[in-house]
């Protein structure tokens, strides 16, 4: 990365006690326009941690970062996540290669190309309100849109989507379905619709959540069902009402959370 990268760890209790003990480690992504201080920010998840005997590690992957080495040479956040910071949890925090990986929107599809790209790294993968197919044409507006408002340039993570197509495909979750094999994967979005959790929110701000959330639905179903013909252990959770908001993924963590521990060992 050529600087220093924040990442955010919740350590075990038994971590100062058991010195020679090593743990297995759930990495926690987040979303686009965001960063790793997101899940302890917007969720409970340090409660959670509390009966946990695992590492949460939740590092920083740039507001727009895509989870990938870019295409025009950095910032390169898939080999700082996959390779560097995992050999630095090995040396310094005393973690196991036992691994799952939970994320959202962006983070969702940074915890599925990972899982895709370095077969058996993950035990367990949990994507909540991910656009799962780069060639979906829902996921490739919302792409050019998110980045833009970044100031950024999609063709510089992936290259141009025709001439670069191969580059593309290569971090394309749909496009490689037999790579999850050995992985349980678990997809989840809501259909949409506004529910109890949005009526506090300003209207501009749940509508916004509302489109974003409506055309991820069919396409999360389409990719389950081939990652399902292709031999991996794949689970979806469409909810009814559900917009892309912070409530409606806490609840999704509590729901998958002893599915995650039990995958972890």
């Amino acid at each position: 990365m050529g600087r220093s990268i924040p990442v955010r760890v919740i350590l075990p209790k038994s971590w100062y006690t058991s010195r020679n003990a090593r743990f297995p480690v759930l990495y926690m992504l987040h979303g686009g326009d965001d960063d790793y201080t997101s899940w302890t920010r917007e969720t409970d998840v340090e409660a959670l941690a509390e009966g946990a005997d695992v590492l949460i590690v939740m590092p920083d992957a740039g507001r727009a970062g895509y989870y990938s080495d870019w295409y025009v040479g950095k910032p390169r956040w898939e080999t700082f996540h996959t390779t560097e910071l995992v050999r630095l949890l090995e040396k310094e925090y005393r973690a196991s290669t036992s691994r799952a990986v939970v994320g959202l929107s962006m983070g969702g599809f940074g915890a599925l190309a990972y899982t895709a790209r370095h077969r058996g790294l993950f035990k367990y993968a949990a994507a909540m309100s991910s656009y799962v197919d780069l060639n979906d044409p829902a996921a490739r507006f919302s792409l050019f849109l998110g980045s833009s408002r970044e100031g950024i340039d999609i063709r510089d993570v992936w290259g141009d989507p025709e001439k670069n197509f191969g580059n593309w495909q290569s971090h394309n979750p749909a496009a490689m379905p037999g790579a999850f094999r050995g992985t349980r994967v678990h997809l989840s979005s809501g259909d949409g619709t506004p529910g109890t959790f949005d009526m506090n929110r300003r209207l501009d701000i749940m509508l916004t959540g509302a489109v974003a959330e409506t055309a991820l639905p069919r396409s999360i179903e389409k990719f389950a069902r081939s990652l399902r013909r292709a031999g991996v252990d794949a689970t979806t959770h469409i909810y009814e009402p559900g917009t892309h908001s912070w409530p409606y993924w806490e609840r999704e963590l509590h729901r998958i959370w002893p599915t995650v521990m039990n995958a972890l060992g």
